[in-house]
């Protein structure tokens, strides 16, 4: 079977290619919190870009969770809560911005502004709804597994594949696999396991990486989650949902640091039958607001349900948002918006069989 990976008009890979040459120093930025596919993705284009002879700074707003702090390069990336200065002044220098995995205003947060002051040409490469961020190119592919399979099939098109060597490649299968769960939900689509195939012919041990991934817990966080499944999951009976909650109390008990809860929302997933899962934590940093994550299967839309009800948004089984109240108030939306839609998640026990 012929897979055709390009993504790019000949227009647009013609743009890109004349806007890279034309620039020396360049930004990769990618959100806050960022996860797997934010990192991975940012350290694959860096990768290709310095191929290419340019200098290159990442930047990301806040703390890169311990789960791929491991990434080749990870190190070195520029983090806005701890480096301001040298942040900022990579942006001022720059005479390209790259954003990747993300395409709206308020991504950053604090980190914000400093995008938005900066008048250089940018460039995106992202995988969600909605971009409103202008830049001189866009490559926006909402139903892309991940960024980091967009950036592949960019370097790909933009022949890029021949200099590729094994720490970028790691970095991109690392985004790839972390933004679909392993390779368990939005994943279905052939192109994916060409892609995969190609990146093992750099000698990328994939294994390890979903080691280094999700067997590489703390003892802390390993009796958290625990926890928070025994004593705090609650299923609403009848609709094939569950939300948890985690407050700051109980994070500050397990010694929490970033990246020890990442895929637990997933967990109530495995319920037979189960179609949607939120997990609504407590902010460490600004009192009354919580962040809010969802996860569904199969055709149950949690980015509408995030926007309805999360002030969020996100891909069709795996989304994000921010309520600005009290954790008790939080509950409560969350239980509202299961029942909103209800019609969704109910399937007689027969169906299930």
């Amino acid at each position: 079977m012929d897979i055709n990976i390009n993504i790019l008009t000949d227009q647009e890979a013609a743009i890109l290619r004349e806007t890279i040459a034309a620039s020396h120093r360049i930004v990769v930025c990618a959100h806050k919190s960022p996860d797997g596919d934010a990192v991975g993705s940012s350290l694959g284009w860096a990768g290709y870009l310095r191929s290419l002879g340019k200098k290159v700074d990442i930047c990301v707003p806040d703390m890169i969770p311990d789960s791929i702090s491991w990434l080749p390069g990870a190190a070195g990336i520029l983090r806005y809560d701890r480096q301001p200065e040298l942040v900022q002044r990579a942006f001022d220098e720059a005479d390209l911005v790259c954003c990747v995995d993300f395409s709206s205003e308020g991504r950053l947060d604090e980190m914000d502004h400093v995008l938005l002051g900066c008048k250089t040409q940018r460039v995106i490469i992202d995988h969600h709804l909605a971009p409103n961020l202008e830049a001189k190119l866009l490559v926006s592919q909402p139903h892309a597994s991940s960024a980091s399979d967009l950036v592949f099939r960019v370097v790909w098109q933009l022949g890029g594949f021949p200099q590729m060597d094994q720490t970028w490649a790691t970095c991109i299968y690392c985004g790839m696999m972390t933004d679909t769960g392993g390779f368990t939900y939005n994943s279905t689509q052939p192109y994916i396991y060409y892609i995969i195939c190609l990146l093992l012919t750099k000698n990328i041990d994939k294994d390890k990486i979903y080691r280094n991934v999700f067997n590489n817990a703390r003892i802390p966080a390993v009796r958290f989650r625990g926890y928070l499944m025994n004593e705090k999951l609650q299923v609403v009976e009848g609709l094939h949902a569950s939300f948890y909650t985690v407050t700051r109390k109980e994070l500050k008990k397990y010694d929490f640091i970033k990246g020890d809860l990442e895929g637990l929302v997933n967990v109530p997933l495995t319920i037979k039958g189960h179609k949607l899962s939120i997990s609504l934590r407590e902010d460490t940093d600004i009192d009354n607001r919580i962040l809010v994550s969802l996860r569904s299967v199969d055709d149950f839309p949690c980015n509408k349900m995030a926007a309805e009800f999360f002030n969020g948004g996100g891909h069709r089984n795996a989304s994000g948002g921010k309520l600005l109240c009290s954790i008790q108030e939080a509950e409560q939306i969350a239980l509202k918006a299961i029942l909103a839609y209800a019609c969704l998640l109910y399937t007689s026990d027969a169906a299930d069989e």
